[in-house]
C-alpha cells in the first residue's frame, strides 16, 4: 500500500544510469544546497553571542576585536574558495580537492557531523 502511494506521489524510482542526467531546478536547488553554509553562519553568530553573554560586561569590550577576527577569517575563507575555483575549474568540490591533495582514501572519508545537525 505504501509503495503504491509513494509511486503515485513521487513517481517511479530511477536507475543509477538515469540519475546523471537529472538536474534540480534552481528554485529547489538553491534552498537545498545553500542551507548548510547559511545555517553554519547563523550557528557561529549565536555561539559568539552566547559566550559574550555568559562573560558579561567584561567581555563586551572584546566584541569589536571578535568582529575583526571574524572578518579576517571570512576574508581567508573567501580567498581560499576563490583559489580553489581557479585551481579546479572543472568542479568536483571537496572530493576532487581532497583526492588530488590527500589521496582517494581521504577523499572518500566523510567529514564528522555536528550532533546538532540532523540528516
Amino acid at each position: 500500500m505504501f509503495d503504491v502511494a509513494k509511486r503515485l506521489l513521487i513517481g517511479r524510482a530511477r536507475r543509477s544510469e538515469q540519475l546523471g542526467d537529472t538536474l534540480l531546478p534552481k528554485w529547489l536547488a538553491l534552498p537545498v544546497f545553500a542551507s548548510d553554509p547559511i545555517s553554519s553562519v547563523a550557528y557561529a553568530t549565536e555561539e559568539i553571542v552566547l559566550v559574550l553573554a555568559f562573560g558579561g560586561a567584561a567581555y563586551i569590550a572584546l566584541s569589536k576585536w571578535v568582529a575583526v577576527v571574524i572578518a579576517v577569517l571570512l576574508a581567508i575563507v573567501v580567498t581560499s574558495y576563490r583559489q580553489t575555483c581557479h585551481a579546479y575549474p572543472g568542479g568536483g568540490g571537496a572530493y576532487m580537492v581532497s583526492k588530488v591533495n590527500l589521496g582517494e582514501t581521504a577523499a572518500l572519508t566523510p567529514p564528522p557531523r555536528c550532533s546538532s545537525t540532523t540528516s
